[in-house]
C-alpha cells in the first residue's frame, strides 16, 4: 500500500514515511500504527484493539501508546490540539482524521529510498536520513525487546554519505567490531554490531551491476 495524505505518503511495502519528499526517521511501531489507522479509516479504533494489533502477544501500557502516538504526530508534522491527521477519541482510543488518496503510481516522481540498513535476525530495519534510535523505547525505529537492550541504546544518525553510530549511555554497552564503542564512530558495509546481547549487521545497498548473459553450450 502507497497512499498519500497532506505532504505525506506512506509506503508499507518498503517500510517508509515521506514527508515534502523526504524519509521521516520513525520507529517501526510508530510506523504500524500509522498504517493500521489508514487502514481502519475513519473508524475509532479503542486503546486495547490497537494495542493488540500493534503489539500482538506483548503487554504494554496505556502510556506506551500515547508514546507511540505523539511520536506519530511529530513526525506528520500533526498537532494534538488541531489533528489533521490523528483524531484523539478521549476515554476510547484513535482515528485517522484526513482524507487519503492512492499514490502507487508515485505520480511519476522518483521516490528516494535509503540505501542503509540493519540487519537483525530475520528482519530487515530501515535507516532513514537523521537520527535513528534503536533501544526498547517507543522512540526506536525498530522496538528490540531484549532484557539486555537499554530503553535509548544507540544512536544512528545518517548525513549524505556519512553514517555514524554513538552509545547512549546504555546500561550494557555496544560492541562494535568486537570492541566496546566509545565516542561516535563511522559505519561501513558489513560492520557486526552487538547491543547487549543482541547482534546486528549493517549493510549499504549497492547499484546492481548489469545482468550478465549466460553462455551456452551445445551437446
Amino acid at each position: 500500500m502507497r497512499v498519500r495524505f497532506g505532504e505525506c505518503v506512506l509506503d508499507t511495502d518498503t517500510r517508509e514515511l515521506l514527508r515534502a519528499g523526504n524519509a521521516v526517521p520513525i520507529s517501526g511501531k510508530a510506523l504500524r500504527l500509522l498504517e493500521v489507522l489508514v487502514e481502519k479509516r475513519p473508524t475509532a479504533l479503542s486503546k486495547g484493539h490497537l494495542q493488540d494489533l500493534v503489539w500482538p502477544d506483548v503487554f504494554v501500557s496505556e502510556a506506551t501508546l500515547a508514546a507511540v502516538v505523539s511520536q506519530l504526530r511529530t513526525a506528520l508534522g500533526d498537532d494534538a490540539r488541531r489533528p489533521a491527521f490523528i483524531r484523539t477519541v478521549y476515554g476510547f482510543g484513535y482515528a485517522f482524521y484526513g482524507e487519503v488518496e492512492d499514490d502507487a503510481g508515485g505520480h511519476g516522481a522518483k521516490r528516494p529510498v535509503s540505501r542503509y540498513r540493519l540487519i537483525w535476525e530475520r528482519r530487515e530495519i530501515v535507516l532513514a536520513e537523521g537520527e535513528n534510535v534503536l533501544g526498547r523505547g517507543p522512540e526506536s525505529i525498530e522496538w528490540i525487546d531484549r532484557d539486555t537492550v537499554s530503553r535509548r541504546h544507540v544512536r544512528i544518525f545518517i548525513a549524505a554519505d556519512k553514517v555514524t553510530i554513538e552509545d547512549l549511555g546504555s546500561k550494557n554497552g555496544t560492541l562494535l567490531r568486537g570492541r566496546r564503542l566509545e565516542g561516535t564512530v563511522a559505519l561501513s558495509d558489513g560492520d557486526e554490531i552487538r547491543l547487549g546481547s543482541v547482534p546486528l549487521t549493517f549493510r549499504v545497498l549497492r547499484a546492481p551491476r548489469s545482468t550478465a548473459t549466460a553462455s551456452s553450450t551445445s551437446r
